[in-house]
């Protein structure tokens, strides 16, 4: 093969590992991205556990992963992959249900680096998966201040104090932001910045506060009093 034909090769298509107990939403799922040029399952689990496993032998570049499973539910579950060496790199992207799941804010802090609601449509679930795996993450900002502010009303999911001393001023600003759900261009033309500039302040955002990516940025922006919600409302 020559160098050019090489260079015009399609990349890789996008990994994914689906973790959905209901055989007919996870078949569903399968069909569709597996029929989507530049995306391929490389399997299924039924369960927390099985999704565990999985996560580890095949590394796939994304797992879908439903909250409410069998043996391990997706947040423990979760947890296990993003911490485990074997499994780095390997992304999350939550499945939940906003009327009935409570444990979203919960899931962002074990690791996951996004969350789809299952009403979404087929165009923004395919759209979510290659987002979670470019390595952007924190999907649909207005619907992601909406479920962290309702995580946050209640005792059992008021967030743990993070401790911001060690970012400057201008790091706390653009951590406020991040926390709001503004994308790096909104931030820029909000703070009279560059976009480069932005992501540099992300980038050492990311550093400082050891956040696996943007999703859990937001998450030190709740814990450290960045945000808050007035009334009771995002």
């Amino acid at each position: 093969m020559t160098a050019d034909a090489a260079a015009h090769d399609p990349p890789p298509p996008i990994r994914v590992l689906l973790a959905e107990d209901q055989i007919l939403v996870r078949d569903s799922l399968k069909v569709l991205i597996d029929t989507t040029p530049g995306l391929a399952t490389v399997g299924e689990a039924g369960t927390g556990a099985e999704a565990v496993l999985l996560a580890r032998r095949r590394r796939p570049d994304v797992v879908l992963m439903d909250v409410r499973m069998p043996d391990m539910d997706g947040i423990e579950a979760t947890r296990r992959i993003c911490a485990a060496p074997d499994s780095a790199g390997v992304r999350v992207l939550i499945l939940t249900t906003f009327d009935l799941d409570e444990y979203v804010y919960a899931s962002l802090r074990a690791g996951a680096s996004g969350f789809l609601i299952k009403s979404a449509t087929a165009s923004e679930l395919l759209a979510a998966i290659r987002v979670v795996a470019s390595g952007e993450a924190l999907l649909a900002p207005s619907v992601t201040r909406r479920l962290i502010s309702e995580f946050l009303r209640g005792p059992r999911s008021a967030p743990v104090m993070r401790d911001l001393n060690d970012i400057t001023q201008r790091e706390r600003e653009v951590l406020t932001l991040i926390g709001r759900g503004m994308s790096n261009s909104e931030i820029a033309g909000h703070l009279h910045l560059t976009v480069g500039t932005v992501k540099t302040h992300v980038g050492r955002l990311l550093a400082k506060l050891h956040a696996r990516d943007r999703a859990q940025l937001v998450i030190a922006a709740y814990e450290g009093g960045l945000i808050t919600i007035p009334d009771g409302r995002p």
